[in-house]
């Protein structure tokens, strides 16, 4: 099945009644998951780091660390998130761009470790996560089909448990043109993992195409409020969207099938109905010798099939126009 990940991240605005609200909307709205992000502003950045072009365009701040201050949660309250999530029956993820905060989180309730697509050339990062020996999910943004075979290498050699592979592009929305979702198919046919998406676009239809390309994990931003403040909002789904799409998800999936060519049961029937079979083309005495111009070729199947050849058979049975011809018919 298509695990799916309802991306909380920081569409909490450091806002811990929000975050145990969007718990609720994404248990509500069918997510096997909801994930957050946990880090600290002045240990991820540096002063007077800039911000990505896509946060500056969706909130106006220029300074990296001060927007992501603001959306802070307290490492305190993530004991409090994964209790929210038992309570509400949907795993907690949270992605830690910290990997001292690894252990909390995991005692928090975190069954697997999520890595950034920032990380993914982070040797020090991917080696420390393998050590807890949990399985991982690494998004892939901004990366060469290079350097993510590097980062899986390091994983695997780490110690980490099984790899899934995420797409991603790094961009707030993503524009349908810069996706590229064949790649999804070149990382799971190169690297031999599975490989799910991680989308940013607006909408859920990329998210939808995705799975029909063979996605076994899709993440999709969600917020309660897309008039928010903040970087994410604006390429975020409601949570009534969310359950659209998930639902949307699970329809493709089923419609995937097993591959194998051959008729649905309920087929059958609309077979006998719609196919061809031989059948008189006017009164045929019994003893006639068929001609091709005795014969025709109609609707429903239940003659001989239309790749008998049955010029120069013998009739034994008198047979009305439109009757079907069968193999006792023939002598």
């Amino acid at each position: 099945m298509v695990t799916v990940i309802a991306e909380a991240g920081v569409n909490h605005n450091g806002d811990i009644a929000r975050a145990e609200a969007m718990i609720e909307a994404a248990a509500k709205a069918g997510a096997e998951i909801v994930k957050f992000q946990a880090f600290s502003a002045a240990e991820l950045v540096a002063k007077g780091t800039s911000t990505a072009s896509y946060q500056r365009a969706n909130t106006g701040e220029t300074d990296q660390a001060e927007l992501l201050r603001n959306l802070e949660l307290d490492p305190r309250d993530f004991q409090r998130l994964g209790r929210v999530c038992r309570a509400n029956g949907i795993e907690f993820l949270c992605t830690a761009f910290d990997t001292s905060l690894l252990a909390r989180l995991i005692d928090a309730g975190m069954q697997r470790i999520k890595i950034p697509s920032g990380e993914v050339t982070n040797t020090q990062m991917l080696r420390r996560v393998s050590e807890f020996g949990l399985p991982v999910i690494l998004s892939t943004g901004m990366a060469t089909l290079e350097e993510v075979r590097r980062a899986v290498s390091v994983l695997q050699q780490s110690g980490a448990g099984e790899v899934t592979i995420l797409h991603c592009t790094s961009l707030y929305p993503a524009r349908e043109e810069t996706i590229n979702l064949r790649a999804m198919v070149t990382m799971r046919a190169e690297i031999g993992l599975p490989v799910g998406y991680s989308d940013h676009s607006i909408g859920d239809h990329i998210a939808i195409a995705a799975v029909a390309l063979g996605a076994v994990m899709i993440e999709k931003h969600f917020t309660l409020d897309r008039n928010l403040p903040g970087p994410d909002h604006n390429a975020s789904l409601h949570p009534d969207e969310l359950a659209t799409m998930i639902e949307r998800v699970r329809a493709v999936e089923r419609s995937l099938g097993d591959g194998i060519k051959r008729p649905a049961p309920e087929e059958e029937g609309t077979a006998a109905l719609v196919r061809r079979s031989w059948r008189a083309a006017r009164r045929l005495e019994a003893g006639a010798i068929l001609a091709a111009d005795d014969i025709v070729l109609k609707r429903p199947a239940d003659g001989l099939a239309p790749d008998f050849d049955l010029v120069g058979r013998r009739l034994q049975h008198l047979r009305e126009a439109d009757e079907p011809i069968r193999a006792a018919d023939l002598c």
